[in-house]
């Protein structure tokens, strides 16, 4: 399927914007390889292909084993994700499905075990930027090819 618009030449300064976001984003001390677990968790429950295949040939550059990336769907079932990293990834899927799901104290709590307040709010942010980088995919017609 063909881009319906080409959404950074429409709007440069928008996508600067993100692109700012992004920055921040690799600037924080959250690990790069749950950054992209993160992204891809978003991606799928959103049904964003285009962000699935960028987050996961990324995460794979980054040295994310095959494992990971097929059981990222089913974190909760698997023992080699960290406990830290199931946090984030339950995080993910609350805020990703936020009217559903909303952001309970006890899963709050559970998060700030392994993450600060800075890291939380960072969470928070990055889990945001990928939700919005789907939807922006998804409604312009960017898809995987």
């Amino acid at each position: 399927m063909e881009l319906r618009v080409h959404y950074y030449d429409v709007a440069p300064e928008a996508l600067k914007v993100m692109m700012e976001m992004e920055k921040y984003i690799g600037s924080t001390k959250i690990d790069p390889k749950l950054s992209e677990l993160i992204k891809i968790r978003a991606s799928q429950i959103n049904g964003c292909a285009f962000c699935l295949n960028m987050h996961t040939t990324d995460a794979r550059k980054l040295g994310e084993t095959e494992q990971r990336l097929y059981c990222v769907s089913a974190w909760d079932d698997c023992d080699f994700y960290t406990d830290a990293e199931k946090a984030a990834l339950e995080l993910t899927e609350h805020v990703t499905l936020i009217p559903t799901k909303r952001v309970p104290d006890e899963l709050y709590n559970r998060v700030r075990e392994y993450f600060d307040e800075k890291d939380y709010v960072d969470l928070i942010i990055m889990i945001n930027q990928i939700n919005s980088w789907n939807r922006l995919s998804i409604s312009m017609g960017n898809f995987a090819k």
